[in-house]
């Protein structure tokens, strides 16, 4: 079963991104839309904000980067793994676990990292992998989306952000144990 769902997979991903491109710009091309003009106005219009934000990316990636040098990201390693062990997650995973909400490429760093050591078919290699990509860097997302609208209360979207974030983690463990 596993094997037939591994092949599925494959084949689908194959086709996913060519098939969402020409189904973009053939809705485009139906609707009279200037795609190319459009295009490039969007890409000004992400120049502009990515201006606006650079604040906010500068003081998240100092935070995580005195996050990881302070030594807090291994403390807080230490005290929940007894946590995690009871549920079967590998104590290898859980520096991913805890750095994706906050970096994206801090997190791809330490994924590489674990595929060296372990290697890509290993049982940590796939949940790392499957955790990195059913999760998102929410701090990151936050500061970015929040910061180009100059939002400065976030409400209920940090925790619901977290949230989803765990629920994503715990995801990934499950399927991982059901397939591999």
């Amino acid at each position: 079963m596993s094997e037939l769902f591994s092949t599925f997979i494959t084949k689908v991903s194959n086709f996913a991104i060519p098939v969402v491109l020409f189904v973009i710009i053939g809705f485009g091309f139906i609707k009279k839309v200037k795609i190319y003009e459009s295009f490039v106005e969007g890409a000004k219009g992400g120049f502009e904000v990515a201006i606006k934000i650079i604040p906010y990316l500068v003081a998240i990636l100092v935070a995580i980067g005195m996050f990881r040098a302070s030594g807090a990201m291994d403390f807080f390693i230490k005290l929940i793994a007894p946590v995690t062990n009871l549920i079967g997650m590998p104590a290898e995973a859980l520096p991913v676990a805890v750095l994706r909400p906050l970096s994206g490429s801090g997190t791809l760093g330490l994924v590489s990292e674990i595929m060296q050591t372990h290697g890509p078919d290993s049982f940590v290699g796939r949940l790392v992998s499957t955790m990195y990509g059913s999760t998102e860097t929410t701090f990151y997302v936050l500061a970015v989306y929040f910061g180009s609208v100059g939002i400065k209360k976030t409400r209920h979207a940090v925790p619901a952000g977290l949230l989803a974030d765990a629920a994503g983690m715990l995801g990934a463990l499950f399927i991982c144990k059901l397939v591999f």
